[in-house]
């Protein structure tokens, strides 16, 4: 059974960083890629970043490149995402996510985590 725990959300001012921690458990992910994704309060689910087990590649929302970055570590079977300069628009509960390739569906969610950034 493939399970996702997220951790490193919490209040933030703006301006600052939280890293994000997706620990993946119950399969082997290397023909997966890992996705991170967010909702705001009375807005719809949005795509954050994603990377492949295999080879690393990432792929981010526009509006959030050069701000968050996502990493992996295999040994871990652990994937990051580093959030800086944080606004209060990026207020949501982020949610870690298994994409199966090459269509990127969504096969398995976390169960979120809350990040609140303060003005």
């Amino acid at each position: 059974q493939v399970q996702l725990v997220e951790s490193g959300g919490g209040l933030v001012q703006a301006g600052g960083s939280l890293r994000l921690s997706c620990a993946a458990s119950g399969r082997t992910f290397s023909s997966y890629a890992m996705g991170w994704f967010r909702q705001a309060p009375g807005k719809e689910r949005e795509f954050v970043a994603r990377i492949r087990w295999s080879g690393g590649m990432t792929s981010y929302a526009d509006s959030l490149k050069g701000r968050f970055t996502i990493s992996r570590d295999a040994a871990k079977n652990t994937v990051y995402l580093q959030m800086n300069s944080l606004k209060p628009e990026d207020t949501a509960v982020y949610y870690c996510a298994v994409q199966r390739l090459p269509s990127y569906d969504v096969t398995y969610w976390g169960q979120g985590t809350q990040v609140t950034v303060s003005s």
